[in-house]
């Protein structure tokens, strides 16, 4: 029976995201003339099959012009001619624009679930392989953890009921994560380079896996390092040059790289659109920014926040003296929530890149510890953070499923109080919090002076428990890098490190990083420098 596990897992996985997608998609279902997101990844396939690749970036912008990197089109194409094989009406140029027959709309569906399984779905069966090396006696620890990410409640909601591609992204992320580990930089280089190549979000990663890099480069000395950078730096930039080749001399005039940018880049937008539990949607309740302060202004201090945010991330691991890896889980996070907390023009579904490395850090760590409870908190605000969204969407029904089927596998008991930790307090109030916001909805009507009352209860809800887990997250990273031997641990317990843990060399003058978990095991560390006799999973 135990042979059978893990295809049951991921049999009943693709169930449950098919069994997703019969429900309604984007608020715009229905409804001319822009008919929601379903209808901009549509128009994306009808566009890149029936237009030269210079127009696709400037072809009728008012109508869902394109406005993701290279790689997102160049996949659009290819559904949009294996979708012309069985119906050339569902992509015809501007006459099939708002068309929602029964055919398109399976075929829709089942690209989102194609693509998921070739990207994403292996991505994550290679990570419990990769990052839980210790675990082959314990098959089962490893299948909660595979169930853990692949049932992740915010990414099926998003993905497979609102109808996007995030998957794809993430899954190349993952990708990379899982070639750091195995000392494969060149490789998972590569495939980070091809997430920022299918959405400009990955950026949100972008910090701390460049400074994993970077440090490694100086870990590894004058020369390996040296070599380890060029490298590196060839590799990105081959890879970006030819995702935008098609806009770059001598098959484009210099020009034509700037239509792909300032689509990918949209600072006209402004600083926000709709509700996001975000720093400035919450604070935008009592200081009005926009008001106050130019667009200019507000995306100069946007980016200062932003990289004030993730600046914990770089220098923790941009410590060349100490090994890194353990470190990385919680870097993706304090960047990525930075970036959702503090960038410009953010949107609620952007909440799904800070839950990858949450969600990572979920699967490894004990079902009574401290980040166990955490990292259930996040993802659990974080689909609720989403509920107006949800709502305009149909997707009640689907919304309340995913939530208790995911936190009954994973074991996660909302309620339960340990003594002692905070955490589980915290949890308490913020589930209360929550219900009685649902509640109220269903029963109070939100008066007419103020129709979006619920929607900025929801930020104001949300907001708090995001920024206590960016701050969270700099905590851990703080903890493990000093563990570690880095920042003020002192010259020796650095150095011996160094010799001990995580690099090792091997023949030829290579060395190579191991996987030890992820970042967990530290904890065990911080213990023993303090020598405390409690249970390091709580620290």
């Amino acid at each position: 029976m135990r042979a059978w596990v893990l295809p049951c897992v991921l049999l009943g996985s693709v169930l449950v995201k098919w069994a997703m997608g019969l429900g309604s998609y984007s608020a715009g279902q229905g409804t001319p003339p822009l008919f929601g997101d379903y209808e901009a990844q549509r128009h994306w396939m009808e566009i890149t099959v029936h237009l030269p690749v210079r127009e696709w970036y400037t072809y009728d912008l008012q109508y869902w012009g394109l406005d993701y990197p290279p790689l997102t089109a160049y996949v659009s194409w290819l559904c949009g001619i294996v979708g012309s094989w069985f119906d050339p009406a569902w992509f015809a140029l501007d006459r099939s624009r708002g068309i929602e027959t029964p055919g398109s709309k399976v075929y829709m569906r089942a690209t989102v679930l194609a693509l998921d399984t070739l990207v994403y779905l292996p991505a994550v069966l290679l990570f419990t392989r990769v990052w839980h090396p210790h675990r082959s006696k314990r098959s089962q620890v490893r299948n909660v953890a595979l169930i853990t990410v692949l049932l992740q409640p915010a990414l099926l909601l998003i993905d497979f009921g609102h109808f996007q591609y995030n998957s794809v992204m993430l899954g190349f992320t993952l990708l990379a994560l899982n070639c750091f580990a195995k000392n494969r930089d060149l490789l998972g280089a590569f495939f980070f380079v091809l997430s920022l190549g299918f959405k400009q979000m990955a950026l949100y990663y972008a910090p701390a896996i460049g400074s994993y890099l970077i440090g490694k480069c100086i870990y590894l000395g004058p020369k390996d390092g040296l070599q380890l950078f060029i490298r590196l730096a060839f590799v990105t930039s081959v890879t970006f040059l030819l995702l935008f080749l098609p806009w770059l001399p001598p098959f484009a005039p210099p020009r034509a790289i700037l239509d792909p940018v300032s689509r990918i880049f949209p600072f006209d937008r402004g600083l926000f659109e709709d509700k996001v539990a975000n720093f400035w949607c919450a604070s935008n309740v009592v200081f009005k920014w926009r008001a106050w302060l130019e667009r200019g202004a507000l995306v100069k201090l946007s980016a200062g926040l932003t990289a004030l945010g993730f600046l914990p991330a770089v220098v923790t691991l941009s410590d060349g003296t100490t090994p890194v890896l353990r470190l990385l889980p919680y870097a993706l996070l304090t960047s990525s929530m930075a970036f959702f907390l503090f960038s410009f023009q953010v949107h609620e579904k952007t909440i799904l890149l800070p839950l990858l490395p949450v969600t990572l850090l979920l699967s490894g760590a004990a079902p009574d510890s401290g980040p166990f409870a955490w990292c259930a908190l996040v993802n659990n605000v974080a689909v609720f953070s989403m509920w107006p969204l949800l709502k305009k969407d149909g997707l009640g029904t689907q919304y309340l499923a995913a939530i208790v089927m995911w936190n009954r596998v994973i074991g996660y008991r909302p309620f339960r109080v340990r003594e002692g930790m905070f955490v589980q307090y915290l949890s308490m109030v913020v589930y209360v919090t929550l219900l009685l916001l649902h509640v109220l909805e269903m029963l109070v009507p939100p008066p007419a002076r103020y129709p979006d009352l619920f929607a900025a209860l929801n930020v104001l809800a949300s907001t708090p428990v995001f920024v206590l887990t960016w701050l969270w997250s700099i905590k851990c990273g703080a903890q493990a890098l000093w563990a570690l031997g880095g920042l003020g641990a002192g010259a020796g317990a650095g150095s011996r490190h160094k010799r001990t843990t995580t690099l090792s060399p091997v023949k030829e003058g290579e060395e190579r990083v191991q996987a030890t978990g992820l970042g967990f095991g530290v904890a065990g560390e911080v213990h023993q420098r303090r020598g405390s006799k409690g249970d390091a999973r709580t620290t």
